[in-house]
């Protein structure tokens, strides 16, 4: 069993206090009786949760929506398993989608999900959304130095040279001046 989904099925189970619907979900091959979880009224988010990701990991288009939804949970367990989900599957809006949330600073709390996955999927749409992103971050006193670092990070792993002025930007700060120094050394060209 994949890891994440492992993770996700025990927390699932926690959460449905041991719920027969839990347990059915967790099993069922039958991708229209999950499909269903995710438009019946009154189902728990526990359950549309596990639907979607079964859903998104097996390329059925039909849980895009619940896992961007997902993607922006406070909780940051439900986020990673949604990136986890839309990374697999297949789905051309998901880097826009993944932008929009990486870049939306009403929900910079929210980030950090949608700037890894915008990483992982290498789209066109990562490298603007993650400059625009760790700009924001190099303002005095911002709280969110998670958010930046990942973004240093992963701007180091697509070694993109329009990367290069903000990460010489990002060394003048402290907790993120060792990794705008490595991310500087992936992108050809030097500094």
């Amino acid at each position: 069993m994949d890891e994440e989904l492992r993770s996700l099925t025990e927390r699932s189970q926690a959460e449905s206090a041991g719920a027969p619907l839990h347990e059915r979900l967790a099993a069922t091959g039958d991708l229209d009786e999950l499909a269903a979880v995710l438009t019946e009224p009154g189902q728990p988010l526990w359950a549309r949760e596990l639907a979607a990701f079964r859903l998104g990991v097996a390329g059925d288009r039909r849980s895009f929506e619940t896992l961007v939804l997902l993607l922006n949970h406070r909780d940051p367990q439900r986020c990673a398993s949604a990136a986890h989900a839309l990374a697999r599957l297949g789905d051309p809006r998901t880097a826009r989608a993944a932008a929009a949330l990486a870049t939306n600073e009403l929900r910079v709390a929210y980030a950090l999900h949608p700037v890894r996955l915008l990483v992982e999927l290498r789209a066109p749409e990562a490298v603007p959304a993650l400059i625009t992103t760790l700009q924001r971050r190099l303002r005095p006193h911002d709280p969110y130095r998670k958010v930046a670092l990942a973004c240093v990070e992963g701007l180091g792993a697509l070694a993109d040279p329009r990367a290069r002025p903000v990460l010489n930007e990002a060394l003048a700060h402290p907790a993120l001046a060792q990794a705008a120094v490595r991310a500087l050394a992936r992108i050809p060209g030097g500094r």
